[in-house]
Formats: structure tokens, C-alpha cells, sequence
């Protein structure tokens, strides 16, 4: 992996998040890598963003309360099936970095790791965060994907590095 600058960055965003998914991971002390679909990439602030969504009821929603860092893993296809996993699997009670064979690495710039392998890494400070207001919803075909009312937080994440594969 090489560091690139930001502005260099070259992906197809809805396709990457949408189809081929990323591993989010969390916390500093113990940390924890989550599959995402869900999330975005820009400017807000004049500075580089990538937006994820987590919801309460997650492990992970409570690792990025207690560290606001993040990393946003982008892995190869033959690590389809740590995606699957990590998507399944809540990391509260059960070690997802064994179970889905994958490794963590020391990021550069915040205390959350990257995934050793990803062909693409987001090094990300969260700078704010917003929960979805389902008053807000505009179409209602959106609140009956929440059967549980564990509506959303947007996590916004100063991309400060970014990792790509050569």
C-alpha cells in the first residue's frame, strides 16, 4: 500500500460502497471492524468527508462514541467472505478479526487500525455526527426499514489519509 493524496483518489462511490462494501473499524482498545453499504464521499466544510451510517443497536456505534477515529476498508474479492462475516457477526461478544481471517494494522494517522490486505483505506476523524429524524423522512417508504426504530447516525469523517494498492 502507498499513501495518495485525497484529491488524487479516483472510485466509482456508489458502486463501491453500494456492491462491493467496505469494513468500517471502530475503537481504539479493542477494536472492531463492521461491514457498511451504506455511507458516502465529498466535501463538507471545505475538507475531504466520507459519511458512514451506524445504527444504535451496533457494537460499534458505542466504539465510535467513546474514539471518534474510524477506518474505512476497501478489501479484495477473495476477502468476500470477511465481509459477509463482519456483516453478520456483532463484534460485542466474539472476536470478528479471527473469525473472518483477517489482520489489523497501525494507521498513520489516527489509534484505529486499517485491515491489512484492503486494496483501498480511509484513515477518517469524525468531526460530527447526526441522527436521522424519522420526522424528517420525506418518503415514507423509508421508516418501514426500521422495524425496530434503531434509526441511523451519520458518522462525518475527515478523510486524513488514504491508502491505496499499488
Amino acid at each position: 500500500m502507498q499513501r495518495v493524496a485525497v484529491e488524487d483518489l479516483t472510485i466509482r462511490p456508489f458502486h463501491l460502497l453500494d456492491k462491493e462494501w467496505a469494513l468500517l473499524v471502530a475503537g481504539k482498545e479493542r477494536p472492531n471492524p463492521m461491514t457498511v453499504s451504506w455511507g458516502g464521499f465529498g466535501t463538507l466544510w471545505n475538507r475531504p468527508v466520507a459519511t458512514v451510517y451506524v445504527r444504535p443497536t451496533r457494537f460499534t456505534f458505542g466504539l465510535l462514541a467513546e474514539e471518534p477515529h474510524f477506518t474505512l476498508n476497501f478489501v479484495p474479492d477473495m476477502l468476500r467472505p470477511a465481509l459477509e462475516l463482519c456483516g453478520r457477526v456483532s463484534g460485542r461478544d466474539s472476536d470478528k478479526w479471527s473469525a473472518a481471517g483477517i489482520v489489523p494494522e497501525p494507521s498513520s494517522t489516527v489509534p484505529v487500525p486499517r485491515v491489512a490486505g484492503a486494496r483501498l483505506a480511509l484513515e477518517c476523524r469524525v468531526l460530527a455526527s447526526v441522527d436521522l429524524d424519522p420526522g424528517r423522512f420525506l418518503d415514507p417508504a423509508i421508516l418501514p426499514l426500521y422495524p425496530r426504530g434503531d434509526f441511523h447516525r451519520a458518522f462525518l469523517g475527515e478523510v486524513l489519509a488514504v491508502w491505496a494498492a499499488e
